[in-house]
């Protein structure tokens, strides 16, 4: 298959982009490197090394039989994006060239207003620029189990059945999203709905969990190869922000209660499941919805793993409570279905704490990096609207140091 992938430096794209290549597709990416610039206006950097794309693209040529055609450029450009697809004639498009960090929307007006444009306005130009010149390809659009909320019921995988006044129909599960980012993803799965509808697009919209890990087996030891992990309040996921932590003796930073639940899965696992949904598409004019996840913790929960995880490679690992900068619940009902990928094939490749050992072990010639950026490590981006005193910045900042 020909298959293109929007996002291809991200944590997501590059290793996704070496996996299809070494299971015979032919892969081009398009980044306009925003990821670097957003880490680095918030702060903060990748405990992993991240090389310049040149030097990226170098490796992959070297490791692989086949070149990444790759071309710098914005999904707000639609020539660009037009003509990217109409010379490369895809047969599936992944889409992770969007905004992913709900702290992020959350920081100001301009930030939530960035956040909605680059992301809808993004995905509508995909969605256009599709019908024009490729109207057959298989669009992977990467969600967020974020666009649910947290309602108290079963979370069916994209659509339910209802009744209401005797009469029953098929709908769209309500999305109840918590934070501007989130919304935008919502967004997207209703304009992708619609354009399927209307146009005959066929699309898997990739409702995922939060992802945690360092490695796939297709990097080999190339550090070229390998991907970004960040730690910093706006794009360190919760488990990657912990393992960091944890090699750098920082308290684990437990918003709250601890008792929010998600749904987690590995980086390898998730290129699986991408992988699976790429090489499985959909009928023409269908919209289908994956729920993407392996099992569903509370972050607490997740702490103590790391802690446990730590533990056997000899680190000793304390966890604290921070004030939750968030409006969100702090224990609620969490029990999404995950059928669609299983039915495909999908199986795990390595337990929690398996995984949580590989970070870890990862992670620990980095310390220094790390440790360069502690300050991050304290969220101060509320969602109420204001940031946080410096004087209780400064006051929390102490009491771990």
């Amino acid at each position: 298959m020909r298959v293109f992938i929007a996002g291809v430096d991200g944590y997501l794209g590059f290793p996704l982009a070496q996996h299809l290549t070494a299971r015979g597709h032919a892969v081009a990416g398009a980044d306009m490197l925003l990821r670097r610039q957003w880490v680095d206006e918030v702060g903060g950097q990748s405990a992993i090394p991240v090389y310049a794309i040149e030097e990226r693209l170098e490796a992959f040529r070297e490791r692989n039989t086949a070149n990444l055609t790759f071309r710098k450029g914005d999904f707000l450009d639609y020539p660009f994006i037009l003509g990217f697809l109409n010379d490369f004639q895809p047969d599936a498009i992944v889409h992770l060239g969007e905004m992913p960090s709900a702290p992020y929307s959350m920081i100001d007006q301009a930030h939530a207003v960035f956040t909605q444009k680059n992301n809808v306005l993004g995905n509508l130009n995909i969605l256009w620029a599709m019908r024009e010149v490729c109207p057959n390809a298989h669009l992977v659009k990467l969600g967020t189990m974020g666009e649910y909320g947290t309602p108290n019921v079963d979370i069916p995988e994209g659509f339910f059945e209802i009744e209401y006044r005797g009469r029953k129909d098929t709908l769209p599960f309500p999305r109840q999203a918590g934070s501007f980012y989130h919304w935008s993803k919502v967004h997207d799965s209703g304009n992708t709905m619609f354009a399927c509808r209307i146009w005959g697009l066929r699309s898997t919209d990739i409702m995922q969990g939060v992802v945690f890990g360092t490695q796939i087996d297709a990097m080999g030891d190339d550090p070229r190869l390998r991907s970004r992990l960040d730690f910093d309040q706006c794009f360190g996921t919760a488990i990657n922000r912990f393992c960091c932590q944890a090699v750098i003796g920082h308290p684990l930073t437990l918003y709250g209660l601890g008792g929010q639940t998600r749904g987690f899965l590995p980086l390898r696992d998730s290129i699986q499941c991408l992988t699976i949904a790429v090489e499985n598409p959909p009928t023409a004019g269908e919209y289908r919805v994956f729920n993407q996840f392996e099992e569903c913790y509370t972050v607490e929960e997740l702490a103590y793993k790391v802690q446990r995880a730590a533990a056997d490679l000899g680190l000793s690992v304390t966890i604290h409570h921070y004030d939750n900068p968030r409006k969100e619940q702090e224990r609620h009902y969490m029990n999404p279905d995950r059928n669609h990928l299983i039915d495909l094939g999908y199986k795990p490749t390595h337990d929690v704490h398996a995984e949580l050992k590989i970070m870890l072990k990862d992670l620990m010639p980095h310390r220094e990096r790390i440790e360069q950026k502690r300050d991050v490590l304290v969220p101060d981006i509320r969602w109420d609207g204001t940031r946080r005193r410096s004087e209780i910045i400064d006051e929390q900042l102490s009491a771990v140091k």
